[in-house]
């Protein structure tokens, strides 16, 4: 996922952010509402104000069905972490951040075929 990461820092930058702000691989973590840190694999903060987060996951080989679940819960459980923090004023005074969850994965017959669903009590 290093080369996506490496995009969104192009692209970043070429906005006209400079690369001082943006943070990779150290000084990575924010604090959460749940949970006391989180690490993200891309952030921009300018002044100690938090402007861009971005989390990027993959997916490849089998499972599809139960590991596209768990992801999906990590991403929904990391935003909501991060926005009650923002909420409760655990960032300064600022903008609302961009958050941004990149998904990648594989393109296979397993990854295309409808997933079963059960549902007793719908």
């Amino acid at each position: 996922m290093d080369g996506f990461i490496d995009l969104f820092t192009e692209i970043i930058t070429h906005s006209g952010v400079s690369e001082q702000y943006i943070f990779r691989k150290k000084a990575i973590e924010l604090p959460g509402f749940f949970r006391p840190t989180k690490e993200w694999d891309l952030l921009v903060v300018r002044e100690d104000r938090l402007l861009v987060a971005i989390e990027a996951k993959s997916q490849v080989g089998s499972s599809f069905g139960n590991n596209f679940n768990n992801l999906t819960e990590e991403a929904m459980g990391s935003a909501i972490d991060l926005w009650t923090a923002y909420r409760e004023g655990a960032f300064l005074a600022g903008p609302q951040p961009f958050l941004g969850y990149f998904f990648m994965l594989e393109d296979s017959d397993a990854s295309n075929r409808p997933v079963k669903v059960q549902e007793p009590h719908r």
